[in-house]
């Protein structure tokens, strides 16, 4: 995926992730962090929300680091943020 393909996916991802946080009150990171320790919902009803949640936030972040790498990748070519511009454009 190039830059621009990969801020999409991060954006569309970053909505679905506050989509949940503001169903469960409760920030993505925390949730993650409790949800990838074996933590389940206290509500059998949440069951499909906390693995679709856990789900598209590990994608969101395999994402931030792909988008990091490709910037790295880009940089060596093309420094400063300006380089950078001109390939994400």
């Amino acid at each position: 995926m190039n830059l621009q393909d990969l801020l999409i996916d991060i954006h569309a991802l970053e909505q679905e992730l506050l989509a949940f946080e503001r169903k469960y009150g409760v920030r993505s990171e925390i949730f993650y962090a409790a949800y990838v320790s074996g933590e389940e919902p206290d509500n059998i009803d949440w069951m499909l929300d906390f693995g679709e949640w856990g789900s598209i936030y590990r994608t969101w972040l395999t994402r931030q680091a792909e988008y990091r790498n490709e910037v790295d990748r880009v940089r060596t070519h093309r420094p400063g943020l300006s380089g950078l511009m001109r390939v994400a454009a």
